[in-house]
C-alpha cells in the first residue's frame, strides 16, 4: 500500500483542459532555503484515479495513519493546515475554493497537486455533505518528544493527559481546549484513538496542526515521570472523598488528567495521581462529556493563573 501511495503523489497529470492543468513556479525571496516551489493544477471529472485514493477512504482513517498521512475536510482547516509546518500533499477543491486558496497554497514550500472537481462530485466521496469544497492531505511530521517538550516548556507548566478516549470528535474537542487554554502539552495515552484521524483533526478545527501532542505507549509511566519532576498529576474523577475544583490550588506546575465520560480514569492511572478533583454539580449528574470537563478544568487554571 506505502508503495502505491507514493506512486500516488508522484504521477504527472496529462491530457487535461489547460484551463486548469497549470504548474505555477513559486520563488520565495524571504527564505532562500525553501527553494522554488510548484503548484500542479488538474481537473478531474471522477474520483477513480489512484492518485484520489485517500479522498475515497475517508472512513478508513487507519489506513491515512499507517501511511503516515492525515485528511483535512473543513475549509477552516484547510486554511490552518496552509498555514502550518505540516507538509502538504496534495488538495482537492471546487473552482471556488482554487480561488480562494491559490495564495496560500502558493506561499507553501512544498510541490502541491491541487485537483479540482464541482462540488457535487466532491460530496460523493461519503454520500452525503462532508465538507464545504475543500479537502487537502497532509503528512504527519514528527512530533515533538516528551523529554524535550518538558526542558523547554513555560513555568509553571500546564499539562493534560487523557485515557481511554475512542472517540475522536471528543478527542479533536480536547485537543482544542488545550489549545485556547494555553496548555503547553497534552499526552494521549495509548488506550486512545489518534489525534490525527480525520474527525479528530476536524473536532480540533485545525488547532492540532499548532497544539503539541505527546502519543505515549505507556499513560502511566508518563504520569510517574511527570511526579518525579515535581508536577503535580490531578485526575479528574469525581468519588467519595475527591476535592472540589476551585478548592485546588492550580497556579503551580500540574497535569490534569482525563478519562472516557463512562468508564472514567483506570484505577492504574488513578494510582499514578496524587489527587482526585470533581466539578461541583447537582446529586442526580455525576459526569460531563469529557471535551465539557476539559474545558472547565482549564478554564479554572487558566482562571488562577491569572
Amino acid at each position: 500500500m506505502m508503495r502505491a501511495l507514493a506512486t500516488c503523489f508522484t504521477r504527472i497529470a496529462c491530457c487535461v483542459p489547460p484551463l486548469f492543468h497549470r504548474e505555477l513556479f513559486i520563488t520565495d525571496n524571504l527564505s532562500s532555503n525553501r527553494g522554488v516551489a510548484t503548484l500542479h493544477i488538474e481537473a478531474i471529472q471522477s474520483l477513480d484515479a489512484p492518485e484520489l485514493m485517500l479522498y475515497r477512504t475517508l472512513k478508513r482513517p487507519e489506513e491515512h495513519e499507517r501511511a503516515g498521512v492525515l485528511v483535512a475536510t473543513n475549509v477552516k482547516v484547510v486554511q490552518r493546515l496552509l498555514a502550518s509546518r505540516f507538509p502538504v500533499v496534495s488538495a482537492l477543491l471546487t473552482p471556488a475554493w482554487l480561488e480562494q486558496l491559490e495564495p496560500e497554497l502558493r506561499a507553501r514550500p512544498e510541490d502541491i497537486r491541487v485537483y479540482v472537481g464541482e462540488k457535487p462530485l466532491l460530496e460523493t466521496i461519503t454520500g452525503y455533505q462532508l465538507h464545504q469544497g475543500a479537502l487537502a492531505v497532509a503528512q504527519i511530521p514528527p512530533q515533538p518528544g516528551f523529554a524535550s517538550l518538558l526542558e523547554t516548556g513555560p513555568r509553571p507548566r500546564l499539562l493534560a493527559a487523557v485515557e481511554g478516549i475512542a472517540s475522536a470528535e471528543n478527542l479533536g474537542a480536547v485537543v482544542r481546549n488545550c489549545a485556547a487554554f494555553g496548555v503547553h502539552f497534552l499526552i494521549v495515552g495509548e488506550t486512545c484513538c489518534s489525534p490525527f484521524q480525520r474527525r479528530a483533526v476536524s473536532g480540533s478545527m485545525g488547532t492540532i496542526f499548532e497544539q503539541p501532542v505527546v502519543q505515549a505507549d505507556n499513560l502511566v509511566e508518563k504520569l510517574t515521570a511527570l511526579r518525579a519532576q515535581g508536577i503535580r498529576c490531578l485526575a479528574a474523577h469525581p468519588r467519595p472523598g475527591s476535592k472540589k475544583l476551585s478548592a485546588v490550588d492550580l497556579t503551580g506546575d500540574c497535569c490534569l488528567v482525563f478519562g472516557a465520560e463512562g468508564p472514567g480514569l483506570t484505577d492504574a492511572a488513578l494510582a499514578a495521581c496524587d489527587d482526585t478533583v470533581e466539578i461541583p454539580m447537582p446529586s442526580h449528574m455525576n459526569s460531563l462529556n469529557v471535551a465539557s470537563a476539559t474545558a472547565v478544568f482549564l478554564y479554572e487554571a487558566t482562571r488562577q493563573r491569572g
